[in-house]
């Protein structure tokens, strides 16, 4: 329809489906709100700037507010105005001055201004929010807008990564190519940057199966950031369960999005969502009114039952979305499907999870969010990954999530930090997060995958970052200092932040290799954070929530040094991918499997003796060896056949000096050098002296020492088919 004209024809449409759909013929709008008495739907110009026409719904079916016209068309850009009672305390905030963005709009136009038009009450009274505010936010006001859903998805498929054969590589779709220099500038920062020829390229060579994007539903940048100059960089502040960020789009158009993950399927990368629906940006009481908020504030938010002017606040941000009430769980629900169906999404990264699981106040990890998930048909075939904890009593739920749901695990990042910075009394723990977690996750019948394991991750010290600070930096978000955590279990190495002493350049570089190899060849899922790899640096920033610039971009800078590290992550990538022993599907039991005559896993002192029970709780050890056997998978292949693999012999040393390690007998006859992370850096000629000496060293296994350096991981190997 042209924009200047006018809707005559309204009809009473339906309930279903929720939001604004486009059938080919006109478009029908749906809206729920239980407590409102009147709704305007407000139609606006193609840009969104000017209210062109105000249409009074009249149909209400069981709460859903609906009307169709047939004169409409994609791209007609809209919004809501909600009549009923403002009464904080009961926790009702209805106010029809207030432009309000439908919750299922799967588009947006135009960004949102800060403004004090924005809020319900009036900002600056004495009465706080329990006044009223009769000023228009819809100039300040993005607008939803009428999508045209039709894409060619030809003959994309998901590539559907087994659990245990997955390796992620966690992103932000903006800082990862803003600076890449084989990607258009004009793509840079974009879907279509990250789709583009060069990146896919890169993510395959580097071997990971599965990309998870920083969020990408559309999100605000908060007003306390504005008003610094500072953006909400990460994008955990959503405005939008089903709109993707426009921000991130070149060509302002959704489809860019699909092209995107259409291109990673064709190169068989999954691609998971970072998603958060525990809270919106609306935040507390004093927040602005965008959409949920006077839309129906007691049905889609957990209000106080002792004063319901306030939130239950079990994210930290100000508000906690009420999955108790149906229609707040079918958006969500229904947002999920959307990514999945719509948008051909592999899986989710729940953010905050436990504060969806929440009934009553009280975790329940068994409630109704998760009993929806597990029996819907399309959402309980996709990759669910929780983020297991929230903010609130009892929030705390490591290992207790649902079947079906893997978890990211916090217990693996500090075990492994912990072990490598050289803390005593942690080879248990160290041992208990290599092998898979088998304590958190088994008593519930979940396998090894349930496990997601990483060092590092978006929220935190980058991985040179945990190697070069023992304190937090991140003077630059304007904070003095005091956000982000100061529980780091970094070490620096010697020298706080940057350095030319070469020794402790040495030394980083080690570690790196050290906590690199040993997440990529422990049980369970490895998360990479994108630019470990390639030792990326935020400069002692443990938080860079806000800092959308080089801070937090993706630095593709090429140094001999970084090449060196990213063809080492590529070289223990293969490893993994080729040797089923890493990609377990079952726990190890500590005895042999199917008639074979060795253990599935011993454990070895540097003496060459099997360790003792007591011998965990030695707080001086810091050195010990995994034996892991080939013949001792109980899993079977894609096509049922038995799983063989060569035995494994993995030496750790997080003590400073170099220790005499007795190798135990290779079952046949020798073992074999496949990485040292203490001799990865030395030139070529000395690289080969080494590899030539082991090699002598291991012609003839009986009572031969490795002489294994401070702080060093090393892998042998022994097979019954030739070198």
């Amino acid at each position: 329809m042209a924009t200047s004209n006018l809707i005559t024809a309204i009809w009473p449409g339906q309930a279903y489906p929720r939001g604004a759909h486009w059938d080919g013929e006109g478009v029908n709008f749906a809206l729920f709100s239980q407590y409102a008495e009147k709704v305007e739907l407000c139609l606006f110009d193609e840009n969104g700037r000017h209210e062109r026409q105000r249409i009074v719904i009249r149909e209400r079916t069981d709460d859903i507010w609906h009307c169709y016209l047939p004169e409409a068309r994609p791209g007609l850009a809209y919004g809501y105005r909600v009549y009923g009672p403002y009464r904080p305390e009961d926790g009702h905030r209805f106010n029809p001055h207030k432009l309000l963005l439908d919750p299922y709009a799967k588009d947006m136009v135009g960004q949102l201004r800060w403004g004090d038009a924005l809020y319900g009450y009036t900002v600056g009274s004495k009465r706080a929010d329990l006044s009223f505010d009769r000023r228009d936010s819809a100039p300040l006001m993005p607008k939803s807008r009428v999508l045209e859903p039709a894409f060619t998805w030809g003959d994309d498929r998901r590539p559907s990564v087994p659990w245990q054969d997955m390796v992620i590589y966690e992103l932000h779709v903006r800082g990862f190519t803003m600076t890449h220099p084989a990607v258009p500038e004009r793509l840079r920062g974009t879907y279509a940057g990250l789709g583009c020829g060069p990146v896919v390229d890169y993510l395959k060579r580097l071997g990971v199966t599965t990309i998870e994007l920083l969020p990408v539903h559309s999100f605000i940048n908060d007003r306390h950031l504005a008003d610094k100059g500072l953006q909400n960089y990460w994008g955990y502040n959503t405005l939008g369960f089903f709109a993707p960020e426009m921000r991130y789009s070149a060509s302002g158009k959704v489809k860019e999005f699909k092209t995107m993950v259409k291109t990673l399927h064709s190169a068989g990368i999954e691609v998971i969502l970072d998603v958060v629906y525990n809270h919106t940006c609306e935040g507390n009481q004093l927040g602005p009114t965008l959409s949920m908020r006077g839309l129906d504030n007691t049905s889609y938010y957990i209000t106080n039952t002792d004063n319901r002017r306030y939130y239950d606040d079990f994210t930290g941000c100000g508000n906690t979305v009420n999955l108790e009430h149906p229609r707040a769980l079918q958006l969500v629900m229904d947002s999920l499907r959307y990514w999945v169906e719509e948008m051909h999404i592999d899986g989710f990264r729940f953010d905050l999870a436990s504060a969806l699981a929440r009934e009553s106040g009280k975790v329940e990890n068994l409630g109704g969010f998760f009993d929806a998930i597990r029996q819907d048909p399309t959402l309980n075939r996709v990759k669910l990954i929780a983020e297991p904890w929230d903010l609130g009593h009892g929030g705390y739920q490591v290992g207790n999530f649902p079947l079906g749901w893997a978890e990211w695990n916090d217990r693996y990042r500090d075990g492994m930090r912990g072990y490598w910075k050289g803390d005593g009394g942690v080879i248990g723990e160290f041992a208990q997060r290599l092998t898979g977690s088998r304590d958190l996750y088994s008593w519930s019948g979940k396998r090894p995958p349930a496990s997601i394991n990483f060092v590092t991750a978006h929220d935190g010290f980058t991985l040179h970052d945990l190697l070069s600070y023992n304190e937090k930096h991140n003077e630059a978000n304007e904070e003095e200092n005091r956000d982000g955590s100061s529980n780091n279990l970094s070490w620096n190495c010697g020298v706080e932040g940057p350095t030319e002493d070469p020794e402790i350049l040495t030394l980083r570089d080690r570690q790196k290799r050290n906590l690199l190899a040993t997440l990529l060849l422990s049980q369970g899922v490895p998360m990479l954070l994108a630019g470990d790899e390639c030792g990326h640096t935020q400069l002692g920033n443990n938080n860079a929530y806000c800092q959308d610039n080089e801070l937090g971009w993706l630095d593709w800078t090429s140094t001999p040094e970084r090449e060196a590290l990213t063809t080492f992550v590529q070289r223990v990538i293969a490893l993994r991918r080729a040797h089923p022993s890493f990609r377990r599907r079952n726990f190890f039991e500590g005895k042999p499997f199917d008639g074979d005559t060795a253990k599935d896993v011993c454990w070895f002192k540097p003496d060459g003796t099997e360790m003792t029970p007591e011998e965990w709780n030695d707080g001086n050890a810091r050195c010990l060896a995994m034996l892991i056997s080939g013949h001792g998978i109980p899993d079977r292949g894609a096509r049922g056949e038995t799983l063989l693999d060569d035995d494994f012999l993995l030496l750790f040393n997080a003590h400073h000096d170099t220790i005499p390690f007795t190798l135990p007998q290779a079952k046949n006859g020798a073992w074999r050098l496949l990485l040292d992370t203490a001799t990865e850096a030395l030139p070529p000629a000395q690289h080969e002296t080494v590899a030539v000496a082991v090699a002598a060293l291991t012609a003839d296994w009986t009572d031969a020492i490795y002489l294994l350096q401070g702080r060093s991981f090393v892998l042998l190997s022994s097979s019954e088919k030739p070198a």
